[in-house]
């Protein structure tokens, strides 16, 4: 039986209270309030794809911290955000590689009928639903537009 990605989160901060681990802890608690805040502000029950794109953001804000502050040389608040970065990166599907990422695109741009740049939006579209979590999308975005361009 698979079990639901919030109740593994659940889980997992559980042990990592009874383990006293408590950066872990501060890590999954993070992700917890943030799914929460959702399902409140939306009234619903999340399920594994919104997780999912709540673990995503909170990965790409990590990124973003860990270059400020390693811009400000301030490493000790850089470890602290890639020491969260590692923990939210565990709840992320494995990743798709450069192959993989390039045959969705094929396939997407195949099923849009894409033919030019102004087609961008149809296929990222098709992509953001197929490769959330699984790949970095800045770096699809990219690929797209290298494909598009070369149409």
């Amino acid at each position: 039986m698979l079990v639901a990605l919030k109740d593994k989160i659940a889980d997992d901060m559980k042990a990592a209270l009874k383990a006293g681990e408590k950066q872990r802890l501060g890590a999954i608690r993070l992700l917890l309030a943030a799914i929460k805040q959702k399902e409140v502000d939306e009234r619903l029950e999340l399920g594994d794809a919104d997780v999912l794109a709540i673990v995503d953001k909170l990965i790409k804000q990590r990124r973003d911290s860990i270059a400020q502050y390693q811009a400000a040389r301030r490493q000790d608040l850089a470890d602290a955000e890639t020491f969260e970065l590692d923990v939210l990166s565990g709840y992320l599907p494995k990743q798709l590689s450069e192959e993989e990422i390039a045959g969705e695109i094929a396939r997407a741009v195949a099923e849009t009928g894409a033919t030019a740049m102004r087609d961008m939006g149809k296929v990222m579209s098709v992509l953001k639903g197929r490769l959330a979590g699984r790949a970095d999308l800045r770096k699809v975005s990219a690929l797209v537009k290298s494909r598009l361009a070369a149409l």
